[in-house]
């Protein structure tokens, strides 16, 4: 359990610095517009944006590697730290000075996920005996919801497409980590078995989407709309398959209610860190024009 953990914290800190890099490298760009492939050329030609797909790609196979040693509800919750981490490293990148809210919040929000991952204690599930059934309604209730948020983001504007992008792409990245502990599950039975998953294709599919869609959400606005849906709504997603659909279990009764308290604190981190200054944008103190 506690390499999954170091597992886990370490792909939170690498899909931080991908948030980070890819917005220091399409800032430029025209916000708001499709992502063509003419603009996907420019961005390949930008040293900051190839960083943050490295960094994507590092911190996927981090979490393919946590999965494979852990549950999906113990490895998921850590990722909200994402957002602290994003915070650190846009203080370097866009040059801001951290205040004591901010060093409050990712504190908070740090005790939080280990209050809530200590009461949780998180046993049990197989993503290999989930029934077909769960595993197909699970699927197409995703599929709906991230299609729906789509829509609802090109239909709005500014920092409100922002939001539903950033939140239709955490959906989407929590639904591409339930494929990943079903392919993984299956690979831990021999390569035959994980070649004959359908997990190990449909995450062909699922993550270019998951990359292009990740695109369009930074390219929408400023972090601070788009990355809380991002940290949030991925362990959230998880979560869901990992109690519905793999048959994971958490600890009832009193524990409940250290379950919420650490809820409360990584939501409560989480408010208190979207609204900083460094990522709102506030003139003068973030997204600065760094040489």
């Amino acid at each position: 359990m506690a390499l999954s953990v170091v597992l886990a914290v370490l792909a939170a800190m690498a899909n931080a610095t991908a948030s980070v890099l890819q917005r220091k490298g399409a800032r430029d760009e025209a916000e708001g517009g499709p992502l063509s492939l003419g603009m996907l050329w420019h961005l390949a030609h930008r040293p900051a944006w190839l960083g943050g797909v490295t960094a994507i790609v590092v911190g996927f196979a981090l979490q393919v590697a946590a999965l494979a040693t852990g549950p999906i509800l113990l490895i998921q919750p850590i990722l909200v730290v994402e957002l602290a981490f994003t915070l650190l490293l846009s203080s370097r990148v866009f040059g801001a000075r951290l205040r004591l809210r901010e060093w409050t919040a990712v504190a908070g929000m740090t005790a939080g996920v280990a209050l809530l991952l200590f009461a949780f204690a998180p046993h049990g599930g197989d993503p290999r005996a989930a029934p077909q059934l769960l595993w197909a309604l699970g699927c197409g209730i995703t599929v709906v919801v991230v299609a729906t948020l789509v829509v609802l983001g090109y239909r709005s504007r500014y920092a409100r497409r922002a939001a539903f992008l950033g939140i239709a792409v955490g959906t989407w990245f929590g639904f591409t980590a339930a494929l990943v502990a079903g392919m993984t599950a299956a690979f831990s039975e021999g390569a035959g078995e994980g070649f004959r998953a359908w997990q190990t294709y449909a995450l062909i599919v699922a993550g270019p989407l998951g990359f292009f869609l990740l695109q369009q959400a930074l390219r929408a606005g400023r972090l601070v709309s788009s990355q809380p849906g991002f940290t949030l709504c991925n362990p959230l997603t998880s979560i869901a398959w990992g109690v519905v659909v793999f048959g994971e279990q958490v600890r009832g009764g009193p524990w409940i209610l250290a379950e919420l308290a650490g809820a409360a604190m990584i939501a409560t981190g989480t408010v208190l860190l979207a609204r900083s200054p460094l990522l709102q944008g506030k003139r003068g103190e973030t997204e600065q024009r760094t040489p």
